[in-house]
């Protein structure tokens, strides 16, 4: 599946787009370059799924919970949003359980997952979010 998002005003369509794919896949690795809009396109999704929470950057917590209280879906109870930029070592991954997460079956959605590869599910989405030329995003799910 491929969505382009030609400016900010359409995230929130293409965040709707991504939703119906969704199905019953729980891990989404979320790839692309430092800029290319993996946290904002995550934070749309989130939105789109009914989070009320303020949705932020899980950059130095390396995991935010969120819940599904308002607009209770019936994909899952719970979103964990994963920020693993500023993992050194892989063992903190095992430290903090990712397990726990990864197997949960809530949704996981994961920015730089390129750094825990070896601990990913093997049937985690890749979704690759890259910014063109003219400043629009190309989402690809595989």
């Amino acid at each position: 599946m491929e969505i382009i998002i030609k400016d900010i005003a359409q995230i929130r369509e293409a965040a709707q787009q991504f939703v119906e794919q969704i199905g019953d896949r729980s891990v989404f690795a979320f790839y692309g370059k430092m800029g290319a809009g993996k946290t904002t396109f995550i934070k749309a999704v989130c939105e789109e799924l009914g989070v009320d929470d303020v949705i932020t950057s899980p950059t130095f917590a390396i995991v935010n919970e969120y819940s599904l209280t308002s607009h209770p879906s019936p994909l899952t109870s719970k979103i964990y949003h994963f920020d693993f930029y500023r993992i050194k070592k892989l063992e903190e991954v095992y430290d903090m359980g990712f397990e726990d997460y990864f197997y949960s079956g809530d949704l996981c959605f994961i920015e730089w997952p390129e750094l825990i590869e070896e601990v990913l599910p093997e049937d985690a989405v890749r979704v690759t979010i890259e910014a063109l030329a003219d400043g629009s995003r190309k989402i690809t799910m595989e």
